[in-house]
């Protein structure tokens, strides 16, 4: 039987995804270290979706969580066609301030547990020639971010890694994507102690996260960004230096106006 595989799943854009697929009949692995929100978002599924759900507790920080979720689908007979690398942390703050263990944190979840996920699951799309996999990077992942730097380094990584895949797996039936948004209402940017009373754009809902993403898959695309405003701004990065492209994402996130 084959599933949908969704880290974050919890909260926010990854439960967003879980409420989707299951909607359309997917069954569902869901991943967080949030057991008991894992639970309960699990049973809602299964009553509301008729949809086989397995919940996999696991704390992505830890270097070994990966293999373990790979070898939790193996026990449960549960192969893989969607992943969906949706896990994410963030700190604001300059980069100095970081404590070490946060910054360790922060890189494990957003890069390395998402590298490892995909290395792990990837074969058997490719051997199966079908597959899909949606990495949620961000906006931030197009230049660094002040004030949020280590998270936009993370996620440019999500970001080539995803366009790097793209290329590598064309004609073997297994299509990736990035999906960059801007800012989205999950209550990361508390989590993250970023005062969203000072964003200078608008938050957008899950939702559009979700349409583009599956929209962009659906043509293949190699990237998607979810609202006019994320276009809009990624393309007047063409027309002024990197050094007002840098110092205008500053501004806009204003997380060193906190």
């Amino acid at each position: 039987m084959m599933f949908t595989l969704i880290t974050g799943a919890s909260m926010g854009i990854g439960e967003a995804f879980a409420r989707e697929f299951a909607r359309k009949g997917h069954n569902l692995v869901l991943v967080a270290r949030s057991g008991d929100r894992l639970q309960k978002l699990a049973e809602e599924l299964r009553q509301e979706s008729r949809v086989d759900v397995k919940v996999c507790v696991e704390d992505l920080s830890d270097a070994e969580s990966s293999g373990r979720i790979y070898a939790f689908c193996q026990r449960e007979q549960a192969g893989v066609d969607f992943l969906v690398n949706c896990a994410g942390l963030s700190r604001a703050g300059d980069f100095d301030d970081i404590p070490l263990g946060k910054l360790e944190e922060i890189m494990m979840v957003n890069m390395v547990a998402m590298a490892r996920i995909t290395r792990l699951f990837l074969p058997d799309m490719v051997a199966r020639r079908e597959g899909n996999i949606i990495n949620v990077a961000s906006l931030g992942a197009l230049q660094g971010v002040p004030g949020l730097g280590l998270y936009s380094a993370t996620k440019a990584f999500v970001m080539t890694l995803s366009e790097a895949l793209y290329e590598e797996l064309k004609g073997k039936g297994v299509k990736v994507i990035a999906v960059c948004p801007g800012f989205i209402n999950t209550g990361f940017f508390e989590r993250a102690g970023h005062n969203a009373s000072n964003l200078r754009l608008p938050i957008s809902e899950t939702g559009v996260v979700i349409i583009s993403a599956l929209k962009g898959l659906k043509k293949n695309r190699v990237r998607v960004f979810p609202t006019v405003i994320d276009t809009i701004l990624v393309f007047s990065q063409r027309l002024v230096s990197r050094k007002i492209v840098i110092r205008l994402a500053g501004f806009i996130a204003a997380v060193r106006d906190n």
